[in-house]
């Protein structure tokens, strides 16, 4: 049986469960195994001082790597987590049809400063990926990461992802954390343009974020339990960026996915930046309220909450909701995400929970 062929696989409720953000292991090795013995030992160098600017630091970064390690879930040692045939087998027990895939890697830190390559490097690293997703492309959609650094090279990856059937984009939540400016800059225009053009989507993932490194050493909590709650409300910071910067308003096709944001928060922040508008006079030379670009242009992910869900998700948006099961983190909802879902989804009517489980995935990857 064909990837195209592979039947819809349906939770024991009949429900198609789409998870927006799931997980997989690649390894350095496999990346420099596609690479020649010149590109290979500038990528070396690259990825060894990115590891040494994070060991220096003892930062976010290294928190949140430490708590996964302190906390595994029974997932994160399983072969799933990088084999593909195993990961199938894990989301047939879980009843999840669908798994849009993030790498642990974040190679557009460190790709950046190779002297030589970088186009070369982009390839090698996301040619994994589309390996890892071979086995059945439309079950496993992997987001292809986009280094930043040179427009023209990220301008010509997207062009060869979308040419090769790739459905997700992956870019730094936060520019300015590998020293470049903000989104909102002239300079990536051409690459908005080119995502646009595209239809895909641009996926920036929560996680390290070098900016809260200062309040990491401050937090007194054994496992940096101040922290870890600013990594998602931090996300904000990007909401901004993106909205009152003018790039929705620039270029109004484009879909921004924020991994791992969660929900609880998200409608005080709608409130605010229109209040701002409306009651405080501020002026941000948009023609729409602030609110408008994210209800059209903006989508988040969460796995578990159901006061956020059952109170909440008509002030976010039903339309802009994207549950997820987080394999295989310790906060992943595998292997009762069906059990999850009901309990979580039992008043929902079924309208709207059908959006937020699959609909609005499939809609904002082309599925």
């Amino acid at each position: 049986m064909t990837a195209l062929e592979s039947p819809i696989v349906t939770s024991r409720t009949g429900e198609r469960l789409i998870s927006a953000d799931s997980h997989v292991s690649i390894t350095q090795d496999q990346v420099k195994d596609r690479l020649s013995e010149r590109h290979r030992a500038a990528y070396e160098t690259a990825q060894q001082n990115f590891a040494q600017r994070m060991m220096k630091s003892m930062g976010a970064g290294n928190a949140n790597a430490d708590a996964m390690k302190r906390n595994p879930h029974a997932a994160f040692h399983r072969p799933g987590y990088g084999s593909n045939v195993d990961r199938l087998a894990d989301m047939d027990a879980d009843g999840v049809d669908v798994e849009v895939i993030y790498s642990e890697v974040s190679a557009f830190r460190y790709i950046g400063d190779m002297t030589d390559g970088i186009p070369e490097a982009t390839r090698a690293f996301n040619d994994v990926l589309t390996d890892f997703a071979s086995i059945d492309p439309r079950r496993l959609v992997v987001s292809y990461q986009i280094p930043i650094g040179d427009i023209d090279a990220a301008v010509a990856e997207v062009e060869r992802v979308a040419s090769i059937g790739g459905k997700s984009l992956q870019i730094p939540v936060f520019p300015t954390e590998i020293g470049l400016p903000d989104y909102y800059d002239d300079r990536y225009d051409p690459l908005w343009a080119c995502v646009q053009e595209s239809g895909l989507p641009l996926c920036n993932h929560i996680g390290l974020n070098t900016n809260l490194d200062d309040l990491t050493r401050r937090d007194p909590t054994a496992q940096k339990g101040v922290m870890v709650p600013m990594t998602a409300l931090s996300t904000a910071e990007a909401f901004g960026m993106w909205i009152m910067g003018g790039v929705l308003e620039k270029f109004p096709e484009l879909k921004l996915v924020f991994v791992e944001p969660g929900l609880g928060w998200i409608p005080w922040y709608i409130h605010i930046i229109d209040d701002l508008v409306l009651r405080q006079g501020y002026v941000f030379d948009l023609p729409e309220l602030p609110s408008t670009y994210f209800k059209r242009n903006m989508w988040v992910t969460f796995i578990d909450e159901p006061d956020a869900l059952n109170l909440l998700r008509d002030r976010i948006g039903v339309d802009n909701i994207l549950w997820s099961t987080d394999y295989p983190h310790p906060v992943t909802s595998w292997p009762d995400s069906q059990g999850l879902v009901e309990r979580s989804f039992a008043s929902i009517p079924p309208d709207e929970r059908r959006k937020i489980l699959s609909g609005n995935a499939s809609a904002v990857w082309n599925l």
